[in-house]
């Protein structure tokens, strides 16, 4: 096996981190079943979320075990270099059998929060909508002037919490992403996967542009036009397969 641990957690977690399988498979609490499943775990009294990652096909297997980090790694090291974006890093773990990688974990800590960004998107009677985009503008701004780059930017993986006077966001999902100064088509191509209205998308756009001190309309014209193809590109592949698209 290969692991880290968060040094905050080394003494109260070491032995959580090293047994992750057993506690894994005799937890029930799964929150998220696909490709990938997500468990929420309670361990010397701190809600954890372990994320399991689909043991790869072989040619993968050989891949992550000598030529890349796995996601597990790239998990753990993703949040420690983006610090307060994401829920606190607990540590990360892989297995190997016959020398080849086969289980891999990322555990963090519990992030309580209240609902995704996809509540305000597709609820359009929420309270406090339009203000919990003008945050969320202002958020992803500051997301991309540390030179991060989400390359999964989508609903499900935009935690918000409801606070007295304003609203914390957290990303997940953040084994794939890039880390490196913007130009400005890559910071508005990063909305194009929420799926957003278009009149949903000018808000943020409109709040963003001033933020960067660029001209809205033409921050406006630039996401509108990574929304649509990306939303022309899947519903295409959708219709293909006969299943019914939402644009």
């Amino acid at each position: 096996m290969k692991y880290k641990i968060n040094p905050i957690y080394e003494k109260k977690f070491k032995d959580f981190l090293l047994n992750i399988q057993k506690y894994f498979n005799q937890n029930q609490n799964s929150i998220h079943k696909a490709r990938n499943e997500l468990k929420i775990i309670s361990y010397n009294n701190v809600q954890t979320v372990v994320k399991s990652f689909k043991v790869p096909n072989l040619l993968r297997r050989i891949f992550y075990t000598y030529f890349r980090d796995t996601k597990a790694k790239k998990s753990y090291d993703n949040s420690i270099k983006i610090g307060n974006f994401t829920p606190i890093p607990i540590g990360y773990i892989e297995f190997f059998q016959q020398g080849l990688l086969a289980d891999s974990y990322f555990v963090a800590k519990k992030f309580d929060y209240d609902f995704t960004i996809k509540e305000p998107i597709v609820n359009q009677e929420l309270v406090d909508r339009e203000n919990i985009f003008r945050e969320f503008a202002k958020f992803t701004y500051e997301l991309h002037e540390e030179n991060i780059y989400h390359n999964d930017y989508s609903p499900g993986n935009i935690l918000i919490k409801r606070e007295e006077m304003s609203y914390t966001f957290k990303v997940v999902d953040i084994n794939r992403m890039k880390f490196k100064e913007l130009s400005l088509d890559e910071r508005l191509k990063n909305f194009a996967k929420l799926w957003l209205r278009d009149e949903d998308l000018q808000s943020i756009i409109k709040v963003y542009a001033q933020c960067i001190h660029e001209d809205q309309e033409k921050c406006i014209n630039i996401a509108l036009k990574y929304s649509h193809a990306l939303k022309k590109k899947i519903n295409m592949k959708k219709r293909l397969k006969g299943i019914p698209v939402v644009d």
